[in-house]
């Protein structure tokens, strides 16, 4: 984890639950501002926050507008989201997270999707074989993208594969993805159609038409968020809520002490044994595909 390690408060799959990060020397930091974008430069390797470990349902996510923006599940109407199973899907299919120090400006319209910015991280989707651990922060090599439209905001998702997979080297752009791992993209895209369904929304609908955008456009994308959140750290573009809470950005106007950090982590509920998911989170959907 390049030295990066968590510290849970309250119980896991409670509303107050959150999951803090620490860098190599035991402070708290920011996962969305203090983590660096890159890895490798020289290598396109971006680094990676996994949010939700794959085969999971629980809806988890960087809490944009906390402080110090600690891992917490995602509430609607006052409950604790699961995403829902739609045959043949359990949960997540991918390690799912976020790349850090990049944003989706609500505010800037897509000149691909002529949609706005979701407002958060951009997502990435990681297909290599190891289940990851939430928290866990990972060097991912990028493929590809693909434009969700979701309830009219622009959401990319990054595919990319963890630098350290066995396989890694034998893929370079989505194309491979495609040859050595056939259906999984196809999967990929009927996943992000349809999980919303359930919920009694309509599906999800994309830009190109559902198809894949290749490594270099991908890599394009996550710079142009990159530079979004440089505006939004260095306070000139208003992020509304976002919280931009930060220990080590040079510049910023957001940054804050160790000992203002570790006040709020010290706000947060003690560490305590996960409370039971619901059964009804295993439950599968079925329902004729439009």
């Amino acid at each position: 984890m390049a030295g990066y390690s968590v510290e849970e408060r309250a119980a896991p799959h409670s509303l107050e639950y959150r999951l803090f990060f620490k860098d190599a020397a035991g402070r708290y930091i920011s996962p969305f501002h203090d983590i660096p974008l890159y890895a490798d430069a020289g290598k396109n390797v971006f680094n990676m926050v996994v949010e939700v470990p794959r085969w999971t349902n629980a809806k988890m996510e960087i809490a944009t507008k906390d402080p110090l923006n600690p891992i917490k599940q995602d509430v609607k109407k006052g409950k604790l989201r699961y995403v829902a199973n739609v045959f043949p899907h359990k949960g997540y299919i991918w390690n799912y997270g976020a790349i850090p120090q990049t944003w989706e400006d609500p505010g800037h319209k897509d000149e691909n999707t002529g949609c706005c910015g979701d407002n958060d991280p951009i997502d990435v989707c990681e297909i290599g074989s190891k289940v990851c651990s939430r928290g866990e922060v990972i060097k991912v090599k990028v493929l590809g993208t693909l434009a969700l439209i979701d309830e009219g905001e622009t959401d990319w998702k990054i595919i990319a594969i963890n630098v350290e997979d066995p396989e890694a080297e034998n893929y370079n752009d989505i194309n491979d993805v495609r040859r050595m791992k056939p259906g999984y993209l196809e999967a990929t895209v009927d996943w992000f159609r349809r999980y919303k369904v359930p919920d009694g929304k309509p599906e999800n609908q994309f830009a190109f038409n559902g198809e894949f955008k290749d490594k270099d456009f991908a890599v394009n994308i996550i710079k142009s968020t990159h530079e979004h959140w440089k505006a939004l750290i260095a306070k000139k573009t208003d992020g509304g809520e976002i919280s931009c809470t930060n220990l080590t950005v040079s510049g910023s106007p957001f940054c804050c002490s160790q000992e203002c950090a570790k006040a709020t982590v010290d706000a947060a509920p003690p560490c305590k044994a996960a409370n039971p998911i619901p059964p009804e989170v295993d439950r599968w959907f079925y329902y004729q595909k439009n």
